[in-house]
């Protein structure tokens, strides 16, 4: 039987998909057939992923985990890459699929929930790419322990998630126009847990998506726990700041990790 929480954000993600939001929107033709040329480049955090991340992908297996909506898997699969994209939102995965099939892009899409990759068997990918979407998962360890099991030896995991303090403040408005901040949660963050039951009730009938803020321990330490070895890692400030915090600190946070 399918979680709650999973329930409520596939359809979320569903109604973003139709929406066309920010993450909904395919690249145009012209991106992809750049990348098929060479010139591209991907994101995990709102500046592109360093060039030395992805330095050589032609014809590896890549793994697109949560991250559907037609951005970053067909350009992986225009330049070189066998892409399988994951995601819990079939609307998503639509967008992917669409420019597969209109580029002959080497792109095949697979519905499911991020903490369970039971459909993959051992060391099927050389790379996995995660971008910001563990906050939609209330245990982000069985998704590094999953990525782990998917990966080859020396295999790389890239995976970007909020700072962890982004959760903590109640983002009350008037505190905000006097450039105030009022701490009212702690870690690890929860919705379902954290939230007064009027405001979660709110937000469900809203139709938005549940949220779980994760600790620094889980999103870094998880990855080392499950044996990868950590290789790099950046920060990256909001482009345009959602919360007052955004303006003070790199609030986008993307590790590269390797499977050992």
């Amino acid at each position: 039987m399918k979680s709650h929480y999973l329930t409520l954000n596939q359809a979320h993600w569903d109604k973003q998909a139709a929406m066309q939001n920010q993450w909904s929107k395919p690249v145009d033709d012209k991106e992809i057939i750049e990348a098929k040329k060479g010139n591209w480049k991907v994101h995990l955090t709102p500046n592109p992923v360093k060039k030395e991340w992805l330095a050589d992908i032609k014809g590896k297996n890549i793994l697109c985990l949560a991250s559907a909506g037609g951005q970053q898997a067909p350009i992986l699969a225009a330049a070189g890459g066998i892409v399988t994209v994951f995601d819990l939102s079939e609307g998503q995965l639509s967008k992917d699929s669409q420019l597969a099939q209109k580029h002959q892009l080497a792109l095949t899409t697979q519905q499911g929930d991020m903490a369970d990759l039971s459909v993959f068997s051992d060391e099927s990918f050389d790379i996995v790419f995660h971008p910001i979407s563990n906050l939609y998962v209330p245990d982000v360890n069985p998704v590094w322990q999953e990525c782990y099991r998917v990966l080859r030896k020396n295999g790389v995991l890239m995976a970007s998630f909020y700072n962890p303090v982004v959760f903590v403040d109640d983002r009350n408005q008037a505190l905000r126009a006097q450039g105030l901040m009022r701490p009212t949660y702690r870690l690890p963050y929860s919705d379902q847990n954290s939230l007064p039951s009027d405001i979660l009730q709110e937000k469900i009938a809203k139709g938005d998506g549940l949220v779980f803020g994760h600790s620094l321990t889980d999103l870094i330490g998880g990855q080392l726990r499950a044996g990868f070895l950590l290789q790099d890692f950046v920060e990256d400030f909001a482009p345009q700041a959602r919360f007052l915090i955004d303006s003070y600190i790199p609030t986008f946070l993307a590790s590269k990790a390797i499977k050992i």
